[in-house]
């Protein structure tokens, strides 16, 4: 038995019919040419003799009794294959827009929290002798670092447990589960003053630092509504994906004297701009929540050990240059805040929160008056440890995209990961946002171009050689 942080806990309370708290992996397979008759059986069998590493999965969710304390993981159920690893077919001609649609169709139903809480959907019908494996995963299981991990041992990049053979373990009984719930609540009362101690040296920092740093460390970032700020109402979620290639992101970063997160931004805001002139007619400065981890253990695989940083988007801005020098000086100012206050401060005090108060803010949360002045939106950038591919019932994992949950009253969420040589935008909405998710991910490739041109930096892009690279990559970015 495993207890919920309180962190993993919250993503739980958030959750309701409209707002569904999962994330997606999705990985594109080139099945060797020996394995074009590779079906979902043979991806169960798969699997199942990985199951044993894939520790998440076998967790399936236990109440405790009254709520006397977050719920338990129970580490090691019974897990039904043929429920969780479904078939999926795609439409001709099997491209990158039918291969987003049915990724969003996925992304709409629930997960049923009496089962454990995962879905993989195997589809087939993609050109090329390729397959697509659509994982669905509830984030209270794991957040970016430990869904990277999880994923790296699912295509062999990472070894995981080599206990062997997988064996449930039986359920446990009420009486066990109020004694582990005792037993915590009492460890939790002995590091209260640790955690007062904590408290107090973090806004100790802050105060003795406020007058040095800018005025954005001490007073509240308070977004304006846009057109991706509404009370999420439908269950639809559309999705969309393009690729960059992690050369040319690199080349671009280091030239500008940036980071890649800082690059990732400053194609955020700018592909933001066009969308909020577009649709809102006006372009003022928004403020991004961006997770960033505080746990990068590469055999970590589940839980949530992320805060977040509140990062301004200059979208107001019309150089794309001055756009990724502000972008910059935001996420340095937003790490400072972090670093003065203390990255645990939140999940400290979370975890004395009672488990009905906190479904009780859960539920508030999905309201938009208790969230309007937090974020205007989710942009996430996680390093996977994909330094070669990685393989996958024989055949080779040429694509890794991942993206996360959409937030109360925020129909819009970016994810960036890297894999290999390639970065890779996700783009998750709801039916009410944008007519179509692939254009903000059209819009940030061409401001990737546009940052390129302005730099200096003439020539072509690279093209990744994938079935699934967007056309907008072969556009030149001529100085």
């Amino acid at each position: 038995m495993k207890r919920l942080d309180a962190r993993d806990a919250v993503m739980l309370y958030c959750e309701s019919p409209n707002l569904h708290m999962h994330t997606l992996k999705v990985a594109v397979v080139k099945l060797d040419e020996d394995l074009r008759d590779f079906d979902i059986e043979g991806f169960r069998e798969v699997i199942r003799g990985r199951l044993h590493k894939l520790e998440p999965l076998c967790f399936q969710l236990v109440g405790i009794p009254f709520k006397f304390h977050y719920p338990m993981w129970r580490e090691r159920c019974f897990v039904d294959l043929t429920y969780h690893i479904r078939p999926w077919r795609l439409p001709a001609p099997g491209g990158r827009r039918e291969l987003d649609e049915a990724i969003g169709a996925i992304a709409s139903t629930p997960l049923d929290r009496r089962r454990p809480l995962w879905e993989m959907y195997f589809v087939k019908g993609l050109a090329d002798n390729r397959i697509a494996v659509v994982g669905k995963i509830h984030h209270a299981l794991v957040d970016g670092v430990a869904a990277a991990n999880l994923m790296a041992v699912a295509i062999d990049l990472l070894p995981g447990s080599e206990e062997g053979r997988y064996i449930p373990d039986p359920a446990p009984t009420k009486r066990e589960l109020i004694r582990l719930a005792c037993a915590d609540h009492l460890r939790q009362a002995r590091r209260i003053p640790r955690t007062i101690s904590y408290s107090v040296q973090g806004l100790t920092r802050v105060r003795r630092s406020s007058r040095k740093l800018s005025e954005m460390l001490s007073r509240p970032l308070a977004p304006l509504p846009t057109f991706m700020n509404h009370l999420v109402t439908s269950p639809e979620r559309r999705f969309a994906a393009t690729t960059l290639a992690l050369a040319d992101v690199k080349q671009t970063a280091n030239h500008l004297g940036v980071t890649i997160n800082d690059l990732v931004l400053a194609m955020s805001t700018g592909a933001l701009r066009t969308l909020l002139l577009r649709y809102d007619g006006k372009a003022d400065r928004l403020v991004a929540v961006i997770p960033i981890g505080i746990d990068f253990s590469v055999d970590r695989v589940s839980g949530n050990f992320a805060d977040g940083l509140s990062v301004t988007l200059p979208v107001d801005l019309e150089d794309p240059l001055e756009r990724v020098r502000h972008c910059r000086e935001g996420a340095i100012l937003a790490k400072e805040r972090q670093r003065l206050r203390g990255p645990k401060l939140v999940s400290s005090w979370l975890m004395y929160t009672p488990p009905m108060v906190a479904e009780v803010f859960g539920r508030l949360a999905s309201k938009r008056k208790a969230v309007s002045r937090m974020a205007n939106l989710t942009i996430s950038n996680v390093r996977g440890p994909f330094e070669r591919r990685g393989r996958v019932g024989g055949g080779l994992v040429t694509e890794v995209y991942s993206v996360g949950p959409l937030v109360p009253c925020c129909g819009l969420n970016i994810t960036v990961w890297s894999y290999v040589d390639q970065l890779n935008i996700s783009v998750l909405t709801d039916d009410a946002t944008v007519e179509d998710p692939h254009e903000v991910t059209a819009a940030m490739a061409a401001e990737f171009v546009e940052i390129r041109r302005r730099a200096g930096l003439s020539g072509q892009l690279t093209v990744l050689a994938t079935a699934m690279a967007p056309a907008e990559l072969a556009v030149e970015s001529t100085g």
